[in-house]
């Protein structure tokens, strides 16, 4: 996996997922294009397997209501870095401050992706949120 072109694929996702946050779209399937099947989401507070579409996209869903209702309007980049582990894997560390339209940050968060070429192409296998700093 090359890491100029896995940042410019992640760069692909987070306007995707910028355009479901800010209401500019609202169909959450087009993160299955982004999104491995199963999906491992994981935080402090606990540890999911998404086992199929549904259980995936009902996530999203979630998210996206989230952030529709605090007024997202887009994510500023605060840090990333990325380690390509083989031809097929690698992990990518982001950090961002989520802002509203008016520039208020609504909050920060800092995740790394798993990111897996497969059968199906490139996709997120696992979200593993960091603790707030």
């Amino acid at each position: 996996m090359d890491e100029r072109e896995l940042r410019a694929w992640h760069a692909g996702y987070l306007h995707d997922f910028a355009a479901l946050g800010r209401g500019d779209v609202d169909d959450v399937e087009r993160l299955l294009a982004w999104y491995g099947v199963p999906l491992v989401l994981s935080t402090d507070s606990g540890c999911a397997v998404l086992a199929d579409a549904a259980e995936v996209l009902a996530a999203a869903r979630q998210q996206v209501g989230a952030l529709r209702a605090a007024g997202y309007d887009r994510s500023v980049p605060l840090s990333s870095a990325t380690t390509v582990v083989n031809r097929t894997g690698a992990l990518h560390r982001a950090a961002f401050a989520r802002v509203r339209s008016d520039g208020v940050e609504i909050g920060r968060v800092d995740t790394t992706y798993v990111v897996v070429e497969g059968p199906a192409g490139r996709r997120i296998t696992a979200l593993l949120v960091h603790p707030a700093a």
